[in-house]
């Protein structure tokens, strides 16, 4: 039985853009003094919050958690202008998101290459300029990438001489072309799932109804150009916050410089920069929310109640 309350889309407007964002609960309504989640997406074809349905209602099946969903602008339900896209721009928005929607502490779990948004938003926490106190408790790196491609930066001129390609007529046609169902089978089974089996209808709908509207491909292409390729290394060495890291048995690189690094090594990398880092690994490869869902709710849901427990005993 769905334990879900149904939810609908709302908005919110951040710098002229209306964006949009849904917030699931349990039914029972038993989530009040449990941290809630903020579940970042990630930026592909035809990706939105929807990548997190799975999830959201596996969570539901025992955890009490709140969830908050944003469409990141670009993305899904969220305005779709003709702009470059950074994740300092994100994670602006969820600044916003977070100190007007939210309005508490978070446990921010984000999926893949958009651990620069969680980096950046954890800065703009962090920062003088914040209005509020930290609202990022934890957080959670469902399959970060390797460790070489979050430390080598790509010059700023190669970002838009890729970009000015991309923004043209060839990369409307091949827009038009990645959103085909047989590409996105292709590619999904190349680079994201473990099993071929696991490309399945339902993710595949997803992504070419997210993908319908042509002016989605403005985010897919900044993340393409490599806007958000940089030396991440320091920043990562200074998140305070306590992280679990969430790695696939299978997990790969679509990025060259991280090819030959193996799973193992990637969680050493990561588990030996992260000042209070703890991490799993899952049968699984790249999309664990969505591929491994059950497993990844299990290997979450004791880190995220222990740090309620820890919030709990501090305002005691």
């Amino acid at each position: 039985m769905k334990v879900i309350t149904p939810a609908s889309t709302q908005y919110y407007d951040w710098q002229g853009f209306r964006c949009a964002y849904e917030v699931q609960t349990r039914r029972a309504g038993v989530d009040a003094g449990q941290i809630p989640l903020l579940l970042i997406h990630p930026i592909g074809v035809g990706l939105s919050r929807r990548f997190w349905d799975r999830f959201c209602q596996s969570w539901f099946e025992g955890q009490p958690n709140s969830l908050y969903l944003p469409d990141l602008l670009g993305c899904g339900e969220s305005a779709l202008p003709h702009v470059t896209y950074t994740p300092e721009d994100w994670a602006a928005q969820l600044q916003h998101f977070l100190q007007t929607v939210v309005q508490q502490p978070v446990v921010v779990v984000v999926q893949g290459a958009l651990l620069p948004v969680a980096i950046a938003l954890t800065q703009l926490q962090a920062s003088p300029q914040s209005n509020s106190s930290n609202l990022v408790r934890g957080l959670i790196l469902a399959g970060p990438p390797a460790w070489k491609v979050m430390t080598q930066a790509t010059s700023p001129w190669q970002q838009k001489l890729s970009w000015n390609l991309f923004d043209s007529p060839l990369g409307n046609a091949f827009y038009r072309y990645a959103r085909r169902r047989e590409f996105l089978r292709s590619f999904s089974t190349k680079q994201l799932f473990a099993t071929a089996d696991a490309v399945d209808a339902e993710w595949l709908d997803e992504l070419i109804a997210g993908a319908k509207d042509p002016e989605s491909r403005h985010a897919v292409f900044s993340f393409l150009a490599g806007f958000w390729r940089k030396n991440y290394e320091q920043a990562i060495a200074y998140l305070t916050q306590p992280t679990l890291v969430v790695i696939g048995n299978t997990a790969s690189s679509i990025s060259r410089s991280g090819q030959a690094e193996t799973p193992e090594q990637r969680m050493a990398d990561y588990l030996k920069r992260l000042p209070h880092a703890q991490g799993i690994q899952l049968a699984g490869r790249n999309v664990l929310p969505y591929e491994s869902t059950t497993e990844f709710v299990e290997a979450i849901a004791p880190f995220i109640q222990s740090l309620g427990s820890e919030a709990e005993a501090i305002s005691k």
